[in-house]
C-alpha cells in the first residue's frame, strides 16, 4: 500500500513539475520576473518568480491565458500550446518603454530616460525582422542613419553631417577606429556580422568624454550576443541556423550558432558565409546610372564591351565569412570572465565608383581595374568584470584587446599593363579600465582610463600583368608609423529630484604620432613627423520630466579628433587629376555641440520624439590645394596631378532637426516614422563657403506595422530629398559621373522614394520565415555621394530555425 502511495505521489509531483513554465525575454533570453498570468475572467492568477518560472497547474489544459507585464507586450496563449512548445514563453519589450537600459553613454548600464543625449537602439528582434545583408544595412534600416556606398562591399555611415573618421565604431566596448581610418568613405563596418549582434546603440553628437578621439559626430556601438549560462543544474544546449536569398544580387547566405551552457561556464560559436552576385538596379530613373559598357581583357588587351543588361552593375559581387567564438566563466555572483574572438574576411571586391569614371575625352573608361584586396579583421577581447562594494567602486571592468586589420588597393588604367598595388596592415592594442560608483547618495560616478597603441605596416609595388614582372613602388603610408593615446575620464549622473537628472563629464587625452618617410619615390621636404597633442573635452546636460509623460533634454558637449597616420602621411589619388601628399604640420580639430530634445507620450498611444542640434567645428582637417617643394603639380602613377594635402584650413557649421513618431493604433496595428533634416556649411581660410560634403539630404521613412503572436508585417516608404547643384559640396561637383544632370547640365543628386513590404511568420517556437519585397515600384536611384545604384525590385526570403 505504501509503495502504491509513493508511486501516486511521484506521478503527481511529476505532473505538477511538467506544468511549470519559464518566461523569458525574447532578445536576451533572461528570465522575466513578476509576469502576471491569468485566465480571461481573472478568476485564477499566478506570478513568475525570480527565475521567470510559474506553475500553470491551477489552469485547465485548453484555457486561454494572458501574460501581462508593464514593460512587455501583451501576449495570449493556451496552456496546452505552451506545454507543447517546450514550456517556455517569450515576451517582447514594449517599444514605448522609457525604462530601456543602454550601455554606450558610460560603459555601464543606465536608464535611457536619464540620458540627455539622443541614443537610438536597434535590438536583435529588429535585426532579425529587417534582415540586413551587412552591418551597414543594419544601420541604414533603422531610418536614423544615412549610409553612403561606393561599392556593394561597403557602407559609410553619416550622422549629423559627419562621417568616416569623425564617427567612432565600437564592438563590445572596444574602439574599431584605427590609425588609417580616412576622411574618404570607409567600409570597415561591414566586418561586423549582423547575425552576431545582440543590440546596437547609436549616440548622436560628440561622445569624446567616453570614447576619445574621432567621436565628433556620433558613436556606433555594436554589442554582440553573449554566451548564455544554463538556468538549471544540467548543461543546456541551444542554437540557431538561418538561410537567406535575395534576388537583386542573387545573394546566398548561411548562418549557424551554437551555445553550450553550464552554471558557471558557457561557450558560444557563430559562423556566417555570404555570396553576393552583381547588383541589379531598378528600371525607372536616370539613364546616366546605367552600366552601358565595361572593360574585358582578352589576350592581354583591354576591350570596352557593351553590357547585355545595362541594369546589371558589373563587377560588384563578392564573398564574405564571419566567425565568432565566446567563452564565459562566472565563478560566483561577483566575478565574470569573458574571452571573445572575432574574425571577418572578404574576397576581392571592386570599387565600383572608380570603374565608371570616364576618361578625359569622355569616349571610354579611365580604369580597367580598381579593386580592394581581401578586407580582413581579427579581434581578441578579454574582459574581466567585478561587481560588489569596493572602497572606491561598485563595479570595475578591465578590457584588453588586440586587433589586426588588413586591406589593399589595386588599380590599373585602361590599356595599361601596369597594376599598382598598395597593401596595409595595422596592429592595434588597447587597454580600458572602467569603474562605476553608485554609493554617494543620488550621485553615480563613472571613471576610468584608456591606452591605445597602433602600428601601421604599408608597402607598395607595381606588376606588369602581361610579363609578370614586379617592381617596388611608393607605399600609401610611412611604413612602421605608430599612433598612440593615453586618457583619463570622469562622468557623473546626479538625480537632484526624481524627475530631474544631471549628467556631466570631463576627459583628457594625449596623442603621439611617430612616422619616418621613405624619400625614394618622392622628394619630401621632411624626413619624419612627430606629433604630440593633448585635448580636454567635456559634456554637461540634463533630463527633466515636467510630467510623467513629457521629457525635456538638453546637452552641451565638445569633441575632438587628433590627426592620425592617414592625415599626416598619406600619398594617394583623391580624384581624377589630383594627388594627396603628406603634411606633418597638423593640429587636432575640435567640435562644440548643443542639442535640445523632447519626448511626449500620449497615453501610450502616441509617442513623439524631436531633437534640434547645432555643431561648430574649428581647425577642421580638410583636403585643400598644397605646395609640394614649390610645385603645385607632380607626376603620380604616370599622370601629372594637382597637389593637395590634409590641412587645418576650415571651419564648419552643421545644424538640423530629427523627428520620430510611434502611433499605436490598435493592439495589433501601429505606425512608425522618422525624419532627419541636416544642413552643413564649410568655410575655408579664404572665407569661401561651400556645402559640407557629409551633410546628408533630408531623409525619412514611414512604416505601417501589423503584429500578432505569429505574424509581423510592415508596409513602408523610404524617402530621400534632392541636393541641387548649388547645395552640392565642391568635392562632389568634381565627380559628375556619380550624379545626373539638371536642366543647366550641372550635376545634382535627385530625390527618390521606394515602397517596400516585409513580413515575418512564426511557424512554431523553433521555426520562422521572413519574406520581403523591396523597391516594389522598381525605382532606379543612387543615394547621395554613392558610387553604386541601389537595388531594383528585390525579393528576400529567409528561414530561421532555433532550438
Amino acid at each position: 500500500m505504501r509503495r502504491i502511495a509513493f508511486i501516486i505521489t511521484c506521478l503527481l509531483s511529476q505532473l505538477v513539475f511538467a506544468q511549470e513554465i519559464t518566461i523569458l525575454d525574447t532578445d536576451s533570453r533572461e528570465p522575466v520576473i513578476n509576469v502576471v498570468v491569468h485566465n480571461q475572467d481573472k478568476s485564477r492568477i499566478v506570478l513568475s518568480d525570480f527565475d521567470g518560472k510559474c506553475d500553470l497547474s491551477v489552469f485547465d489544459r485548453n484555457e486561454r491565458l494572458e501574460f501581462v507585464h508593464l514593460s512587455y507586450q501583451y501576449k495570449k496563449s493556451t496552456k496546452a500550446q505552451i506545454l507543447r512548445r517546450g514550456s517556455r514563453v517569450y515576451l517582447t519589450l514594449s517599444p514605448e518603454q522609457l525604462d530601456e537600459v543602454v550601455m554606450s553613454v558610460s560603459k555601464w548600464e543606465q536608464q535611457k530616460k536619464d540620458i540627455p543625449q539622443k541614443v537610438a537602439t536597434i535590438d536583435a528582434r529588429s535585426v532579425a525582422f529587417t534582415n540586413p545583408q551587412t552591418a551597414a544595412d543594419l544601420l541604414q534600416q533603422s531610418g536614423q542613419v544615412f549610409v553612403q556606398k561606393s561599392q556593394l562591399g561597403g557602407g559609410s555611415p553619416m550622422i549629423r553631417g559627419f562621417a568616416t573618421n569623425r564617427l567612432l565604431l565600437s564592438v563590445d566596448g572596444v574602439r574599431m577606429n584605427n590609425a588609417i581610418f580616412r576622411g574618404g568613405n570607409i567600409q570597415n563596418v561591414i566586418s561586423i556580422d549582423p547575425f552576431s549582434v545582440r543590440n546596437t546603440e547609436v549616440i548622436f553628437g560628440p561622445g569624446s568624454v567616453i570614447y576619445g578621439s574621432d567621436a565628433i559626430g556620433g558613436v556606433m556601438n555594436f554589442f554582440t550576443k553573449p554566451a548564455q549560462f544554463s538556468q538549471k543544474d544540467s548543461m543546456s544546449i541551444s542554437g540557431n541556423s538561418v538561410y537567406r536569398f535575395a534576388s537583386a544580387n542573387e545573394e546566398h547566405t548561411i548562418h549557424a550558432d551554437f551555445n553550450f551552457g553550464k552554471k558557471k561556464w558557457a561557450f558560444l560559436g557563430s559562423v556566417s558565409y555570404s555570396d553576393f552576385g552583381d547588383l541589379r538596379m531598378g528600371s525607372h530613373g536616370p539613364d546616366s546610372y546605367l552600366r552601358n559598357n565595361f572593360v574585358l581583357r582578352r589576350n592581354d588587351v583591354d576591350f570596352l564591351v557593351p553590357n547585355a543588361n545595362p541594369k546589371k552593375q558589373i563587377p560588384t559581387g563578392y564573398e564574405q565569412i564571419n566567425l565568432m567564438q565566446k567563452i564565459r566563466h562566472k565563478p560566483n555572483n561577483n566575478w565574470n570572465y569573458d574571452l571573445s574572438l572575432y574574425y571577418s574576411e572578404t574576397s576581392d571586391f571592386a570599387r565600383y565608383d572608380r570603374l565608371i569614371r570616364p576618361n578625359t575625352d569622355g569616349t571610354g573608361l579611365r580604369s580597367a581595374e580598381w579593386f580592394y584586396g581581401p578586407q580582413k579583421w581579427f579581434m581578441s577581447n578579454v574582459q574581466i568584470t567585478k561587481k560588489g562594494r569596493g572602497k572606491f567602486y561598485d563595479g570595475v571592468k578591465l578590457t584588453t584587446a588586440y586587433q589586426h586589420f588588413e586591406e589593399s588597393r589595386n588599380e590599373r588604367a585602361f590599356q595599361d599593363p601596369i597594376r599598382f598595388t598598395a597593401r596595409e596592415k595595422v596592429d592595434a592594442l588597447s587597454v580600458n579600465l572602467d569603474f562605476e560608483n553608485k554609493k554617494i547618495g543620488n550621485l553615480r560616478l563613472y571613471y576610468g582610463g584608456e591606452y591605445v597603441f597602433n602600428k601601421v605596416h604599408s608597402n607598395g609595388y607595381q606588376e606588369n600583368i602581361s610579363s609578370g614582372l614586379i617592381a617596388s613602388a611608393a607605399s600609401r603610408y610611412p611604413d612602421g608609423a605608430t599612433w598612440q593615446t593615453i586618457a583619463g575620464y570622469i562622468n557623473s549622473e546626479f538625480k537632484s529630484r526624481p524627475n530631474f537628472t544631471y549628467m556631466a563629464g570631463l576627459r583628457y587625452s594625449h596623442v603621439w604620432i611617430d612616422a619616418v618617410f621613405d624619400r625614394t619615390y618622392f622628394p619630401f621636404p621632411f624626413s619624419a613627423a612627430r606629433l604630440n597633442n593633448g585635448a580636454l573635452t567635456g559634456s554637461l546636460g540634463f533630463s527633466w520630466f515636467p510630467r510623467a509623460d513629457f521629457q525635456v533634454t538638453a546637452n552641451g558637449s565638445t569633441g575632438f579628433r587628433a590627426p592620425n597616420i592617414d592625415d599626416i602621411g598619406k600619398v594617394f589619388d583623391s580624384e581624377p587629376g589630383s594627388v594627396v601628399v603628406p603634411n606633418p604640420n597638423l593640429e587636432p580639430e575640435y567640435a562644440y555641440n548643443v542639442e535640445l530634445g523632447v519626448h511626449k507620450n500620449l497615453k501610450d498611444k502616441l509617442v513623439f520624439n524631436g531633437a534640434v542640434f547645432y555643431t561648430y567645428l574649428v581647425d577642421a582637417l580638410v583636403r585643400r590645394d598644397f605646395d609640394f617643394n614649390g610645385e603645385t603639380e607632380i607626376l603620380y602613377n604616370g599622370e601629372l596631378s594637382n597637389v593637395q594635402a590634409i590641412q587645418n584650413a576650415a571651419k564648419a557649421y552643421v545644424y538640423g532637426f530629427e523627428f520620430g513618431l510611434d502611433a499605436f493604433l490598435t493592439q495589433n496595428l501601429s505606425l512608425k516614422s522618422n525624419l532627419t533634416l541636416t544642413k552643413g556649411i564649410e568655410e575655408d581660410d579664404s572665407g569661401i563657403d561651400s556645402a559640407a560634403r557629409h551633410a546628408a539630404p533630408t531623409f525619412g521613412d514611414l512604416h505601417l506595422i501589423w503584429k500578432d503572436q505569429r505574424l509581423k508585417a510592415d508596409l513602408f516608404l523610404n524617402y530621400n530629398g534632392e541636393i541641387d547643384f548649388d547645395d552640392l559640396a565642391l568635392s562632389e561637383r568634381n565627380k559628375p559621373f556619380l550624379y545626373t544632370e539638371d536642366d543647366n547640365g550641372d550635376p545634382f543628386s535627385p530625390s527618390w522614394y521606394t515602397l517596400n513590404f516585409r513580413s515575418q511568420y512564426q511557424i512554431s517556437n523553433a521555426l520562422s520565415t521572413t519574406l520581403s519585397l523591396e523597391n516594389i515600384t522598381n525605382q532606379r536611384y543612387r543615394p547621395y555621394s554613392s558610387g553604386i545604384a541601389s537595388a531594383g525590385t528585390n525579393l528576400i526570403l529567409s528561414v530561421d530555425y532555433s532550438f
